[in-house]
């Protein structure tokens, strides 16, 4: 699309672009490095990332440190899973227990699990209802998306599922479950969905044929 509204023609902040790109080198690099002085060199790129991601988004620096020193190895983007559940043309959502607002059944991706395992497991969780994973609509990065800051590069997943029973139960991360048609949407919680990416699973709701999207 080439719509001003695709949020997919949104930019981020320069320091957020190159303070993300300095902590990958950084992590992916001492992985790999031996040689004492190669890995001082790697820390120094992981402070000033540090520095330029702390002084751009507001949060302490040893915060974000301790963030990024989390993750060890090379340096992958982290993957995101949520589900879309329909009955009469209204879409499931759970309210999140952290923020208050509205989101489709998700969360990260897990170990040993396929992502479509994944997104059923959450759904349930938190949720109450079964759903099997029948399409996938959409593999989205989130900074071209969601316009808070996160110093970690996220793919969205975003399924349609069938629901197959269960009923409404909130779970521990959840503190109410109800189903919303299009037009009557709540306030949601803008980090792990938008409105945009809800539309397009209700598009794909009601035209199965078409093809899976992505950035």
């Amino acid at each position: 699309m080439s719509d001003a509204s695709d949020p997919r023609t949104a930019s981020e902040p320069a320091w957020l672009t190159w303070g993300r790109a300095l902590q990958a080198l950084a992590q992916t690099g001492l992985h790999f490095a031996r040689d004492p002085f190669d890995r001082q060199r790697y820390e120094e790129i992981r402070t000033i990332a540090t520095a330029m991601l702390a002084a751009g988004s507001g949060e302490p620096t040893p915060r974000v440190l301790e963030l990024f020193r989390q993750d060890t190895g090379y340096a992958t983007p982290k993957v995101g899973v949520r589900g879309a559940v329909f009955r009469d043309d209204r879409i499931l959502l759970v309210r999140e227990r952290d923020d208050g607002r509205w989101s489709l059944p998700g969360g990260w991706a897990d170990v040993n699990q396929s992502a479509a395992q994944c997104v059923e497991r959450e759904i349930n969780e938190e949720s109450g209802f079964t759903a099997r994973a029948t399409k996938l609509v959409g593999v989205w990065v989130r900074r071209r998306h969601v316009t808070r800051p996160s110093p970690f590069s996220i793919y969205f997943l975003h399924f349609v599922c069938t629901l197959t029973g269960g009923s409404a139960r909130p779970g521990t991360e959840t503190t109410e479950v109800a189903f919303f048609a299009e037009d009557a949407l709540p306030e949601l919680s803008v980090d792990r969905v938008t409105e945009w990416m809800i539309g397009r699973m209700f598009a794909h709701q009601r035209h199965p044929e078409l093809p899976t999207e992505f950035d």
